[in-house]
């Protein structure tokens, strides 16, 4: 039962363009701050996904993968956005030390790759974006655990 609630989004993506291209379209119905878990695989293409993201909403910087920083702080023309790469996190309590208060930001963009490793220490998502290999591209599944992540889906859809 979905209670009248968009189901999941499912799209294939044949290359990163594609991966890039799904991006834009998030970007593109955003009117409002979000939480976006990106889960998968190395090499899924969260990083791209993200990148991508930032890119569209019109981050002029180059958007580098947080790995060895964790956080990347950036200013788009309609709210501020972070992304997080948690992938050399062994446990969440580890996080305290960054100040992620910043994150609880209602119109914030949070992109965290590899949320699992932040359990507890991160803001709930509304929106998770799986990302993983099929054949030789990729698939993406999109899904929402709150009602700004539903409306992201249902102006997607």
């Amino acid at each position: 039962m979905n209670d009248g609630m968009p189901a999941g989004l499912s799209r294939a993506l044949p290359d990163e363009a594609a991966t890039a291209a799904l991006a834009r379209l998030v970007a593109g119905v955003l009117d409002h701050g979000l939480v976006v878990y990106l889960h998968g695989p190395l090499g899924a293409g969260k990083t791209s996904f993200a990148r991508a993201l930032l890119q569209a909403l019109g981050v002029g910087e180059r958007v580098k993968s947080p790995t060895y920083s964790l956080v990347e702080g950036y200013a788009t023309a309609q709210r501020p956005a972070w992304h997080l790469d948690l992938y050399r996190i062994a446990d969440p309590a580890e996080l305290e030390w960054l100040g992620l208060d910043a994150l609880a930001d209602p119109a914030a963009l949070v992109l965290v790759e590899w949320p699992e490793r932040g359990a507890g220490a991160l803001p709930a998502a509304d929106l998770h974006v799986h990302l993983d290999y099929v054949g030789p591209g990729r698939q993406a599944m999109l899904s929402a655990s709150t009602a700004r992540g539903q409306d992201v889906l249902a102006r997607l859809s």
